[in-house]
């Protein structure tokens, strides 16, 4: 969200900066509040990007492995069951 709102806050700065509204009935200065919103725009993008690496960084997955026994009957000779280890690996987000 924070790169989608980074855009659209420079679409609007720019729109308000390079426009050839009439200024005349209005109190403020369109081109300063157009920059500052793009400054703002920019900012967000970076934040975001910041954030977005953060949470998929591989350094911050857990990974564990679970391991289960399982015993294969044999149908002819029940002397001869065995078991059997399965293990798993497992990567937690």
């Amino acid at each position: 969200m924070g790169i989608g709102l980074g855009v659209f806050l420079i679409l609007v700065g720019a729109v308000m900066s390079f426009s050839t509204v009439d200024t005349q009935y209005l109190n403020t200065n369109l081109n300063a509040v157009g920059y500052i919103f793009m400054i703002g725009g920019v900012l967000v993008m970076v934040i975001g990007t910041i954030q977005n690496r953060q949470r998929f960084n591989p350094r911050t997955r857990d990974s564990r492995v679970e391991r289960r026994t399982r015993t294969i009957q044999d149908p002819t000779d029940p002397s001869k069951d065995r078991q059997v280890i399965e293990e798993r690996r497992v990567d937690d987000l």
